[in-house]
């Protein structure tokens, strides 16, 4: 788990889990998690969503965004997210 990215408006952690049994190979699993801090909902991308928004992040940043840029962007991610947060 690390932390990549932490604004006033969001959080995002990448997890890289190692593979499920040996036999799969040695691929990682993982993704990345997305938490809106001010709507209270957190996403988990993995899969191809997980490597299109890796591959957003890559492109944006060549540009020098700015936070907001950045905050912009993942918020467009966070609209796929439904279920609210709560501690456990």
């Amino acid at each position: 788990m690390q932390m990549l990215y932490d604004s006033d408006h969001f959080v995002v952690v990448q997890f890289e889990l190692p593979p499920a049994d040996a036999s799969s190979g040695p691929l990682a699993r993982g993704g990345y998690e997305i938490v809106d801090k001010h709507a209270r909902r957190e996403i988990f991308l993995e899969g191809l969503l997980a490597e299109s928004f890796k591959q957003g992040v890559e492109a944006l940043a060549d540009t020098h965004p700015s936070e907001d840029d950045f905050d912009e962007f993942i918020g467009g991610y966070c609209t796929l997210a439904y279920s609210p947060l709560t501690m456990h």
